[in-house]
């Protein structure tokens, strides 16, 4: 459990440091040192699950599991890789004036802030910690997304809390819920931890839980950014510093529809039925259908890509929702390459922004012409996440289609009317930035794309074989998720 605790403490560490030592030249590469040692305690820890199983530890405060594991990892790799990225890219802001050594100072303190609340959310046994987890990330999110202290970065920021606070209030009252059903059984000193809960699900008040699972459903929705509870997302992207559009859209989201996925294993246990399922589903299909068409009508480059994660969330949580081993197997894949992808894609996108000096999308022109790496890796990325094969996304979508036509055949003309919408809003927008006539006042910048090439490798390497020891953690991961394998 050493490893476990290392993973929370690096990045407090990181807070403190940040906070006080302030801004250096070498404050970015510091940052990546804090995530790179954090990256290696995760691969320690993944390493003792693979070898030990679930863990446990001795007070049951921290839960370790075949689930959680495979995230804990994939959040520290984007962590790392960003801070790569962060680093010239905040230090270009700061040359044109964009931002003061205080504000980079209160960017990287914020950066491992929300990298701990990450953590948090994942290696937590209580369902109270983890809510208070999850509004830690709330709070150092509002701090990033407000970075540039403009007008519309403030409004975005105030849209981001009070809508998410509102969310995540809904949730506090799930969790009350949950545990007014666990206490009934007798164990109130544990009665929010997971594992508890988990053991006693016959015991547990099936209606209570029905009841607790919708709020807590609409609370977490609103961080994983559902229709129609999403109207803060495209803002938050928006407005903030791009590096955060990266690690909000490959690791929050995922640590949101993670809460919900470990609360409908309960649900599922107590009730016998697929009543969250459903709920779940239906708001997945809503968020996927609604996202792709809304793609059509940006003019900005990051909430461009903003609705493309909505349209993607909203595919886990559907895949998610309809259960079974085919489709749970399949929403763990699209996590994973979903955030690999999508955090390359802000790389480039941030560095687009940068050489045409604005997020319009309708001023971004030739990229490939002005620095042909950030061009190419625009557009490789934007082939790799409209599910184009051999990319991991095609993979993965192909896997939730197949269980949709196995399990729900009449859905399945949505989820292709969808995935062609957004496909088509994609790269009506795409095409000219990359390929139409450069600006003369396009210049290149100073570009670090190594996370770009690292990340799409990757992706590109899980749509033509998934590693044995990565298929194996899924497939545990599946069996946890369906109850068909004790903790």
């Amino acid at each position: 459990m050493i490893a476990a605790y290392l993973v929370l403490l690096i990045p407090l560490i990181g807070i403190v440091f940040f906070a006080f030592a302030g801004h250096r030249a070498d404050t970015g590469r510091i940052n990546v040192r804090f995530n790179a040692i954090c990256l290696l305690a995760t691969v320690w820890l993944a390493i003792n699950v693979l070898n030990d199983g679930t863990i446990l530890s001795a007070n049951k405060a921290f839960l370790i599991d075949s689930f959680n594991v495979y995230l804990i990892v994939l959040t520290a790799f984007v962590g790392f890789t960003t801070s790569i990225f962060s680093a010239p890219y905040m230090a270009h802001e700061k040359d044109i004036g964009r931002l003061t050594d205080k504000r980079l100072k209160l960017y990287y303190s914020m950066y491992q802030g929300f990298m701990l609340a990450m953590y948090l959310v994942l290696t937590t046994n209580n369902m109270g910690t983890m809510w208070v987890a999850m509004e830690g990330a709330t709070l150092a999110t509002v701090l990033l997304v407000s970075l540039y202290r403009t007008p519309e970065s403030i409004e975005a920021a105030w849209k981001y809390f009070i809508l998410c606070g509102v969310g995540i209030a809904q949730a506090l009252f799930g969790t009350i819920l949950l545990y007014y059903a666990a206490a009934q059984i007798g164990d109130g000193e544990n009665a929010l931890l997971w594992s508890v809960l988990y053991d006693n699900t016959e015991k547990l008040n099936p209606e209570v839980l029905e009841i607790a699972f919708v709020f807590l459903l609409i609370g977490y929705g609103t961080k994983i950014g559902l229709v129609p509870l999403h109207n803060w997302l495209p803002d938050a992207h928006s407005e903030g510093p791009t590096p955060m559009s990266a690690v909000l859209s490959g690791l929050l989201l995922n640590d949101a529809l993670y809460a919900v996925v470990r609360n409908k294993m309960l649900v599922d246990g107590a009730t016998h039925s697929n009543m969250a399922g459903y709920l779940m589903m239906g708001f997945g299909l809503l968020s996927f259908l609604v996202a792709a068409l809304f793609l059509h009508r940006q003019k900005d480059i990051k909430r461009l890509f903003s609705y493309s994660s909505i349209e993607h969330m909203g595919l886990m949580t559907f895949a998610f929702g309809m259960g079974g081993p085919l489709a749970t197997f399949a929403a763990l894949l699209h996590m994973t390459v979903h955030s690999l992808t999508k955090s390359a894609i802000f790389v480039t996108v941030g560095h687009a922004s940068q050489i045409a000096g604005t997020q319009s999308m309708d001023k971004i022109r030739g990229l490939i012409k002005t620095q042909p790496r950030v061009g190419w890796g625009l557009l490789i990325g934007t082939i790799a996440i409209a599910g184009f094969p051999p990319f991991g996304v095609f993979t993965s979508e192909f896997l939730v289609l197949l269980a949709t036509m196995h399990n729900y055949p009449w859905l399945a003309p949505l989820l292709l009317l969808g995935i062609g919408i957004a496909f088509a809003g994609l790269f009506r927008h795409i095409q000219p930035m990359v390929y139409g006539e450069k600006p003369e006042h396009q210049q290149p910048i100073k570009a670090n794309l190594w996370p770009v090439m690292i990340h799409l490798a990757l992706v590109l390497w899980l749509g033509l074989a998934i590693p044995g020891f990565l298929a194996h953690w899924f497939s545990q991961a599946t069996l946890l998720i369906s109850g068909s394998a004790p903790l």
